[in-house]
């Protein structure tokens, strides 16, 4: 996959619910083609067909659940995912946290349906805990930062640049992104500087008056 990359985490906004889903999802698969730069979408499951169907960039599921085809109500089935084109999901955000034997196992079953996953983590000891499990990408996210719209590339570079160490030093091949206030160009550019393959982003585009310009000047910071 080419690096550097966008995921764009819809979570349950109503700016990216539904008709606004859709609406956002097309201007971010308009402005990949327009400056060929890699952007993954995750929006809600209620949201995700509609969504594969009128676009040509990955889209993850914000999850899955640890369990096989069987009687388990409410929760969400990787082969549901996959059924419907889904090229993977993220997984343990730190707005819904999961044990690590599951997230163990939903990275198992994902790699058996060539469904990639993003494992979320907050600090360098989880990093550690569960490099082994070997997922497509791990984004380090300090939740303090989550939804403020100060970035951890900025206020906490060091931090980020030890996460990265810490993924590529078990293997190179695992992308590293960074997440929490990504919210600018720079807030990009300082991640990618730092040696991130890319960050993972919500509320500063998902919230934009303009979410077209705001796409736009995020990719600057991957173009710069």
């Amino acid at each position: 996959m080419k690096t550097p990359l966008i995921i764009v985490n819809y979570k349950t906004y109503i700016e990216s619910t539904g008709k606004n889903a859709l609406e956002l999802s097309k201007i971010l698969d308009k402005a990949s083609k327009e400056y060929d730069v890699n952007i993954i979408l995750a929006p809600q499951c209620a949201d995700m067909k509609d969504i594969i169907s009128e676009v040509d960039i990955p889209v993850f599921s914000q999850g899955i659940d640890a369990i096989e085809p069987g009687a388990h109500t409410s929760h969400i089935l990787a082969e549901s995912i996959k059924e419907i084109g889904a090229s993977g999901t993220l997984l343990n955000h730190s707005e819904n946290k999961i044990e690590n034997d599951r997230i163990e196992f939903c990275v198992n079953r994902c790699k058996k349906l060539n469904l990639s996953v993003c494992i979320c983590v907050e600090n360098i000891e989880k990093i550690e805990e569960l490099i082994g499990f070997e997922p497509y990408f791990m984004a380090f996210e300090d939740p303090e930062l989550i939804g403020t719209g100060v970035s951890v590339s900025k206020t906490k570079p060091e931090i980020v640049s030890k996460s990265v160490n810490a993924i590529k030093k078990y293997k190179k091949n695992i992308l590293a992104l960074c997440g929490a206030g990504i919210s600018d160009t720079e807030d990009v550019r300082k991640s990618i500087e730092l040696g991130c393959d890319g960050v993972l982003l919500a509320s500063a585009l998902i919230k934009a008056k303009d979410r077209e310009k705001k796409i736009h000047e995020l990719i600057q910071g991957i173009l710069k």
